[in-house]
C-alpha cells in the first residue's frame, strides 16, 4: 500500500476518475476540490491510498489561509463532510498519518477532518460532535415521502402551494437572481457572503449534477438553493429565502420542491445539511422526517484554539451583530474575502 499526494489539477482529476470507476468504495465527489480551489482560492491536496494499482482510500483537503483567522487545513471547507474515507483500518490510519505529516508540512494552525465516524490517533486531540447531519430517506417516492410529513409540514407546504408561487430550474443563468437573495439573506444573519465565483464553479465543475432552483412571486425572486445531485443522495450546501417572505411559507415551499426533484432523478436520500443539535434548524429538519447522522469533526491543533474559528463560539457576536447593519451591496464586496478564510 502506498498513499499518494495529489496537488496538481491534472493529477487530481486521474484519481478522481479512478475513484468513481472503481466503486469500491464511496465518498465525497472529489471535483469540489477543483470547485473549492476555483471558487474561493484553496489549495486542493488529495490523498489517495492505492494497492495493487487500485484506490482503497481517500482523503481530500484543502489548505484555508487568512490574513485575519490564520491558516488550516480542512477536509472539506463549506461542506458538511468530506472526512476519511477507507475500506479497512491500516489504510485509514496510514490517510491519517498522511494527512497530519502535510499539516506539519505546510504549517497550518489545525488539521480539521469531517468525518461521520470516529478514527482513533494520538494526534487527533480534540472532537466536536454537537452537530449531526440531517437526512430524510426519499427511496419510498412522493406519496411515502408526504405522509411521513409531520402535519404542520404539510400545512406549510399546502400554504406555500397557495401563494402563486413559481419554480425556475437552471445553471449560471439563474445565478444573479440566485445571488441577490443568497446575499440579503446573509447579511440579515450576521454572516459575510460567499462570492458568486463559488457557484459558478459548482455550476460549471459539478455539471449536470448541480443546479440552482430559484422561487418568483410576480416575477420576483425571493428564494433560491443550491442543489448538487451526488451518487444517490442529494445536497443543498446553500439555500436562503427573504426575511420578509418568510410568512408566506416560501421555505417550505421550496424544500418540497427540492426534494420531488431530488425523487425524479432517482435518489435515495436528501442531505438536509448539519445542524447544531436540538437547535432551531435540527427542529425544522426533524418535522421533514430527516434523521440526525454522525458528524464527528476531529482536529490536530498545532496552535491556537480551535473553538476561536468557530463562529458559534461567541467569540465574533459583537462583530455579527455589525454586520447585520452593513449595506447589502458593501457586504457583497467584502464578504467573500472574509469567508475564504474561514473553514
Amino acid at each position: 500500500m502506498h498513499v499518494w499526494t495529489h496537488t496538481s489539477p491534472e493529477a487530481i482529476a486521474e484519481a478522481a476518475e479512478r475513484w468513481r470507476s472503481s466503486r469500491r468504495v464511496t465518498g465525497r465527489d472529489l471535483r469540489w476540490l477543483t470547485v473549492l480551489s476555483a471558487g474561493l482560492g484553496h489549495d486542493p491536496y488529495l490523498l489517495e491510498a492505492c494497492e495493487d494499482g487500485l484506490p482503497i482510500g481517500i482523503l481530500p483537503l484543502a489548505r484555508v489561509k487568512s490574513l485575519l483567522f490564520g491558516s488550516f487545513l480542512v477536509s472539506l471547507p463549506y461542506l458538511n463532510w468530506a472526512g476519511v474515507v477507507a475500506e479497512r483500518d491500516d489504510v485509514a490510519q496510514e490517510l491519517l498519518d498522511s494527512a497530519i505529516g502535510l499539516a506539519d508540512m505546510l504549517d497550518v494552525d489545525h488539521l480539521e477532518l469531517r468525518n461521520e465516524r470516529e478514527f482513533s490517533h494520538r494526534a487527533l486531540t480534540e472532537t466536536l460532535e454537537t452537530k449531526a447531519n440531517m437526512r430524510l430517506p426519499i427511496a419510498g417516492g412522493m406519496d411515502a415521502v408526504w405522509n411521513q410529513l409531520k402535519s404542520v409540514v404539510r400545512t406549510q407546504v399546502r400554504k406555500g402551494r397557495g401563494q402563486g408561487f413559481s419554480i425556475d430550474w437552471g445553471s449560471v443563468e439563474l445565478l444573479d437572481d440566485f445571488y441577490e437573495v443568497f446575499a440579503q439573506n446573509m447579511r440579515d444573519l450576521g454572516t459575510p457572503v460567499y462570492g458568486r465565483s463559488l457557484f459558478r464553479a459548482a455550476l460549471l465543475d459539478l455539471r449536470p449534477d448541480a443546479e440552482l432552483c430559484v422561487v418568483r412571486i410576480d416575477g420576483r425572486p425571493i428564494a433560491g438553493a443550491l442543489a448538487v445531485h451526488g451518487r444517490g443522495t442529494t445536497e443543498v450546501p446553500s439555500a436562503s429565502v427573504e426575511r420578509r417572505y418568510r410568512s408566506t411559507a416560501a421555505n417550505s415551499f421550496m424544500y418540497w420542491e427540492l426534494i420531488c426533484r431530488a425523487i425524479e432523478r432517482g435518489q435515495q436520500m436528501f442531505d438536509f445539511g448539519r445542524s447544531t443539535i436540538d437547535s432551531g434548524t435540527y427542529t425544522f429538519k426533524r418535522k421533514w422526517g430527516a434523521l440526525p447522522q454522525p458528524a464527528v469533526w476531529q482536529y490536530y491543533r498545532r496552535r491556537g484554539h480551535v473553538a476561536d474559528i468557530r463562529p458559534d463560539g461567541g467569540k465574533y457576536d459583537r462583530m455579527i451583530e455589525i454586520w447585520k447593519r452593513i449595506p447589502v451591496p458593501i457586504t457583497k464586496l467584502i464578504g467573500p474575502w472574509i469567508v475564504r478564510g474561514i473553514p
